[in-house]
């Protein structure tokens, strides 16, 4: 075998690998050992909570995110409702005090982290609970994410957020199923590598101050890890969010959340070994790390089986499926049929790793966000 047909070979293997092998790993791994049961406590045995929600120009949507969190089953005298407004140019600050915030804090803009991290030295919950503005819970996922924390050695917990479809192109429905499956098996096998913005919780003492462009949802799990505590999933504390309704802009979105995780895997400490078991170590390399190199795995598989053609049929039948998910892609725009969206969907949010990757390191990322296209 030539030195090009086994680059092809390792390209081709660690993106079968990423996408299908790691879940079917876990899966195996997850069967030899016991699922973790979390048990709700009793009124009683409740920590108090103090839930922060970070919020930009959100005056259409806080009234409403508060009201949510007031109607939540859990004892209004453990819970502490904060919302930090970044810099908002609009009400969201007086319209959050009249539907009835605990503290409102109004600050200069410095981005989301910087905001949550006010919010946090100004709580007084044993446990910092997090939530977009635009998000809503069930009555009971406060008492579900909470429980975990039961257990001395979980330090963070991040709960399930459903996808609203709002009957656009967007196919990222049916990534987010998958997704949280190798969520769940992650949290049975060891920790999960990451959460989502919309419900995850820590304990204030391990409450970690990072890079102000640096996101919560990547940069806790691991870092949590890192410190000796456990990351966990509970898949019973439930949030609902709309969906962005199309393809280009969930491309939009994930390009702009990776320009944001890239500075967490190059320098951020994702990479250091330190604090890991070999199992995390693991988890991390598959899940991440060959996950956001899939677009260069992707190029170098196409480029290497263009060369070999005529050295057997097999490189001939990589290069017909690589372009023939490309035309699919671009098909997409004149016929919206299911199986081209997801062609175009895997495409385009393929593209947005190597596209976030380009502007970090040539424009910077900037601290700053703003809400996400159609999901107010």
């Amino acid at each position: 075998m030539t030195a090009l047909a086994i680059v092809f070979w390792v390209c081709a293997g660690l993106l079968l690998y990423t996408h299908v092998g790691y879940w079917a790993l876990l899966a195996l791994l997850a069967r030899l050992r016991h699922a973790r049961a979390w048990s709700l406590p009793g009124d009683a045995e409740l920590p108090d909570v103090s839930v922060v929600v970070a919020a930009y120009a959100e005056e259409q949507v806080i009234a409403n995110r508060i009201a949510n969190l007031r109607e939540l089953d859990y004892p209004r005298d453990r819970l502490e409702l904060i919302v930090a407004c970044d810099g908002s140019p609009d009400r969201t600050a007086a319209r959050a005090r009249a539907a009835g915030a605990d503290i409102v804090l109004e600050l200069p803009r410095g981005g989301k982290i910087r905001a949550q991290d006010e919010a946090v030295a100004a709580a007084h919950g044993e446990i910092v609970a997090f939530s977009d503005a635009n998000v809503t819970w069930e009555p009971d996922a406060l008492r579900r994410l909470v429980a975990p924390f039961g257990d001395p050695r979980v330090g963070y917990v991040c709960g399930t957020v459903r996808l609203q479809d709002q009957r656009g192109t967007n196919q990222e429905g049916i990534y987010w199923r998958y997704e949280m499956s190798l969520r769940a098996l992650e949290s049975r096998v060891r920790s999960v590598t990451g959460g989502n913005g919309a419900i995850y919780a820590t304990r204030r003492d391990s409450y970690v101050i990072v890079d102000p462009i640096m996101g919560h949802d990547l940069s806790f799990p691991f870092n949590i890890v890192k410190r000796g505590r456990l990351a966990v999933y509970a898949p019973d504390a439930l949030a609902s969010e709309k969906m962005v309704p199309t393809i280009e802009g969930e491309f939009a979105r994930k390009r702009r959340m990776m320009s944001h995780t890239w500075p967490i895997v190059v320098r951020g400490g994702m990479l250091s070994p330190r604090g890991y078991d070999l199992r995390y170590a693991l988890m991390i390399v598959s899940h991440r790390v060959l996950r956001y190199l899939s677009p260069f795995l992707h190029v170098i598989a196409l480029g290497t089986s263009i060369a070999l053609i005529g050295q057997g049929w097999i490189y001939i039948a990589a290069v017909a499926v690589q372009g023939a998910v490309v035309l699919a892609a671009l098909a997409a725009r004149v016929v919206p049929s299911r199986p081209l969206l997801l062609a175009r969907y895997y495409v385009l949010t393929t593209a947005s790793l190597a596209a976030g990757l380009w502007d970090w390191l040539a424009h910077g990322t900037p601290a700053g966000w703003e809400p996400a296209e159609g999901t107010r």
